[in-house]
């Protein structure tokens, strides 16, 4: 297992209808390193955002889709996803107000 510093471990944020509406409840996704586990994703969250605080973290493996070009198949990379949910006194993440 690789050596991860807590600004290798999240990749980029989420940005989709389903996740916007989990803000509202605190809970905010991540595409993440697929090496990292979620005591470093919590650490990383931490560290990155100034005032968060995280309760849970949830993760979930994404197998690569299986593509075509012409008569060649193929399938996109595999991924690894994150949903932060932050505790009640937590400050909100920056990243996503103008969202």
């Amino acid at each position: 297992m690789a050596d991860l510093k807590y600004y290798d471990v999240i990749l980029k944020p989420v940005v989709t209808e389903k996740s916007m509406t989990a803000m509202a409840e605190k809970k905010y996704t991540f595409y993440v390193n697929p090496d990292a586990n979620k005591s470093q994703i919590k650490e990383a969250v931490e560290k990155m955002f100034e005032g968060a605080k995280v309760a849970k973290v949830n993760t979930m493996n994404l197998d690569g889709k299986k593509k075509r070009r012409g008569m060649v198949y193929g399938k996109t990379a595999k991924r690894k996803k994150a949903i932060v949910q932050l505790t009640e006194d937590s400050a909100d993440i920056q990243i996503f107000e103008g969202l």
